[in-house]
């Protein structure tokens, strides 16, 4: 195996690693997304049903691999925040987020 062989298959194997891990950045922000809106969804019909609406967006929360960062009610709607972390190896930790808001129509 030549230099530039071992530099092109160094090369390639970074490739499939920085791909790899751009990959579970975006799964872990739509697990985020898809948490907060069924959150708030869920929050938002257990307001409307006189039930502790946070308390019910922090189960949904978690039953979809997150947590419920910020659950606030505004009127008859309610905002919630919901976190994933996400592994990215050598990188670190990070915390994927995202904001739902629901309410009646």
């Amino acid at each position: 195996m030549t230099v530039a062989t071992a530099f092109a298959v160094a090369a390639i194997l970074a490739l499939a690693v920085a791909v790899l891990l751009i990959g579970r950045a975006a799964v872990a922000a739509h697990s985020a997304r898809s948490a907060a809106d069924l959150a708030a969804l869920a929050a938002a019909h257990a307001l409307r049903e006189g039930e502790d609406a946070c308390g019910v967006a922090s189960g949904i929360a978690v039953a979809n691999g997150a947590r419920l960062a910020v659950c606030t009610i505004d009127g008859d709607d309610v905002v919630t925040r919901a976190e994933v972390a996400v592994d990215l190896g050598l990188l670190g930790t990070r915390t994927a987020s995202a904001v739902a808001r629901a309410g009646p129509v």
